[in-house]
């Protein structure tokens, strides 16, 4: 279950109440649900929270690759594993790639079962390829600017992250929300634009007539081969390079 929503919407409180509930079933207590159907797991693993190990010189997250790689190490079939934004103690494009090819190891490789939270909306694309894979979100209204939080589980993936809103309740200065705000938009038109282009330039076939015929590639490289470096001089070494050039250019 791939889970997204804002901050603040209830998305690390509801991963730990299912563990928790997992083990209350699992001892054969009662669980806080009108009915429930919950499978028998050997272990629970969970990686949730940031904090650093100042004592051992391990950085946040130092802290939180070395935990996620215990899990991806002991983990089984049948564990209940718990993931709570990996990635996010890195750069953009390192946190996501790390946690895309996380996540997609927990679904091919383990098939364990597993809450991921994540604020990558990128991934959400993978549920079109991961049939075991399904995206649910936390609930959010928003109304004239404002949002409520629902703290209701939805299925699909959430549209927004809502950051900025959650900056806002927090109390920050209006001038940073206003800057923020703006740099947003900016980023966003930057990021629609280079996918464009990158759709474009991706799309572009070669033309027949810009390739190399192999042929002549093949003679060239048998040349090369057979070119005694110890036995040429510099002046035939300078005229078979300016013949190689006349026929490929």
């Amino acid at each position: 279950l791939l889970l997204t929503g804002p901050n603040m919407a209830g998305k690390s409180t509801l991963m730990r109440q299912v563990a928790l509930t997992s083990i209350l079933a699992q001892m054969g207590s009662f669980v806080p649900a009108r009915e429930a159907s919950l499978p028998m797991v050997d272990r629970i693993f969970t990686r949730i929270g940031a904090s650093d190990h100042l004592s051992e010189g391990l950085s946040t997250f130092m802290v939180e690759m070395k935990e996620t790689a215990e899990v991806l190490k002991w983990a089984t079939q049948s564990s209940l594993v718990i993931m709570d934004e990996i990635g996010r103690g890195t750069s953009t494009y390192d946190g996501m790639s790390l946690a895309q090819s996380i996540l997609e190891y927990l679904v091919t490789d383990l098939g364990a079962t597993c809450l991921f939270a994540t604020h990558y909306h990128e991934l959400t694309a993978l549920e079109g390829e991961y049939p075991r894979l399904h995206n649910f979100h936390m609930g959010v209204q928003e109304r004239d600017g404002d949002i409520r939080f629902l703290h209701v589980l939805q299925k699909g993936p959430s549209n927004k992250s809502y950051g900025i809103h959650v900056a806002r309740l927090a109390g920050l200065p209006q001038r940073v929300l206003k800057r923020s705000q703006i740099l947003l938009k900016d980023l966003e038109s930057k990021s629609t634009e280079a996918t464009s282009q990158m759709n474009l330039f991706s799309s572009q076939e070669v033309n027949p007539e810009e390739k190399l015929d192999n042929s002549l590639q093949n003679e060239i490289i048998e040349n090369l081969r057979g070119l005694s470096i110890d036995e040429i001089t510099p002046v035939e070494a300078l005229n078979r390079i300016a013949e190689w050039q006349r026929h490929l250019f």
